[in-house]
C-alpha cells in the first residue's frame, strides 16, 4: 500500500508510524479519531466511513473547506506560496491577520500559509488564542498541492467534527474502531513541550483517556488503540490493554542532539471476544 503524506507538518504526526498502527488496529466499518492531528491515519488507513475530531477548530475548518471546495481553495492558497510572501515582513502581517479576522475561508488560506512558512510546522496559540508561531526562513517553502488533492478525494468518506476526546467517546457505537493520538505525557517532569491547543492536556486527561478507551472497550465493543510514550505511567494508565512497543525517531526538540529515539507505546484496549452478542 502506497504511503501517503499529509498536506500539514505536524509535531508528533504519524506518517513514520503508519505501519506499526495499521498492523495494530482491529477491523470495522467506522475509523474514530477524537486527535486527528495531521491525519496520516485517516489517510493511510482503508475504512467505509471516518469520524475524525479535533478541538482545533482552525483544523477542523480546514478539513471541512478542502472536501467541499477543493479546486477554489487550491488557487487561493497557491497564491501565498511565492517568494514575495516568504518573507519575515510577510508572515507577520498575514499571522496578525489571521489573528484579528473571524472569516472562516480567509483563516484556512492564512492556516496552511503558516503551517508552511513558520518555524518547524509548529501550531502553537498564546492564551489569547492568538496564533504566535515565529517565521521559520525556509529557502522554498513546499506547496503540497497533490496532497492537498489527495486528502480531498479521501475525505469523501470523511466527517470532521470540533469536539473533545469525551464527545468521540460517547458516539461510538459497535462496529467502530478508535485510534487516538493524544498529546504525549511527558517523558519526564523537567519536559516542557505543551500542547498545540491553548487549553493543553492535562495528566488528568492522559488518565481520563485511559479509562474512557478501557470503558469503550468492555462495555460497548469498541475496540481503542492509544499511542503515547513508553514511560511507567503510561503503563499503568493502560492496565489491561494489549501493549505493543515501537521504536521511533522524535524531531521535536529544536537541537539535533534530541532527536533521538524513544519507545512508543501502542496499546490495545479490546473486549476478550469482540463477536459475541
Amino acid at each position: 500500500m502506497k504511503k501517503h503524506r499529509a498536506f500539514l507538518k505536524w509535531a508528533g504526526g504519524k506518517y513514520s508510524l503508519v505501519e506499526d498502527i495499521r498492523k495494530h488496529l482491529p477491523e470495522g466499518k467506522k475509523l474514530i479519531e477524537p486527535f486527528v492531528g495531521a491525519g496520516s491515519v485517516f489517510l493511510n488507513t482503508d475504512f467505509e466511513h471516518y469520524r475524525l475530531a479535533d478541538i482545533n477548530p482552525d483544523l477542523i475548518n480546514l478539513y471541512n473547506l478542502v472536501k467541499q471546495e477543493p479546486q477554489r481553495y487550491i488557487d487561493d492558497v497557491r497564491t501565498l506560496f511565492t517568494q514575495e510572501y516568504n518573507q519575515k515582513e510577510a508572515y507577520l502581517s498575514i499571522r496578525e491577520e489571521f489573528n484579528a479576522t473571524t472569516d472562516p475561508y480567509l483563516r484556512s488560506l492564512y492556516f496552511l500559509y503558516m503551517n508552511r512558512h513558520g518555524f518547524n510546522g509548529l501550531c502553537r496559540y498564546n492564551k489569547k488564542g492568538g496564533f504566535n508561531v515565529p517565521f521559520g526562513s525556509y529557502k522554498k517553502p513546499y506547496f503540497p498541492q497533490a496532497e492537498l488533492e489527495f486528502f480531498s478525494e479521501k475525505s469523501k468518506k470523511a466527517i470532521f467534527v470540533c469536539e473533545g476526546y469525551e464527545q468521540s467517546f460517547k458516539s461510538a457505537r459497535r462496529g467502530s474502531v478508535m485510534y487516538c493520538d493524544p498529546p504525549y505525557a511527558p517523558l519526564s517532569s523537567t519536559s516542557n513541550f505543551t500542547t498545540y491547543s491553548s487549553g493543553g492536556f492535562s495528566l488528568d486527561d492522559q488518565a481520563l483517556l485511559g479509562e474512557y478507551a478501557r470503558k469503550a472497550a468492555m462495555d460497548k465493543s469498541v475496540p481503542v488503540l492509544v499511542s503515547n510514550h513508553d514511560t511507567p505511567l503510561t503503563r499503568s494508565l493502560y492496565h489491561g490493554a494489549h501493549l505493543n512497543v515501537v521504536r521511533v525517531k522524535r524531531t521535536i526538540s529544536r537541537n539535533g542532539s534530541g532527536r533521538n529515539k524513544v519507545d512508543e507505546l501502542l496499546a490495545l484496549f479490546a473486549s476478550e471476544s469482540p463477536e459475541s452478542p
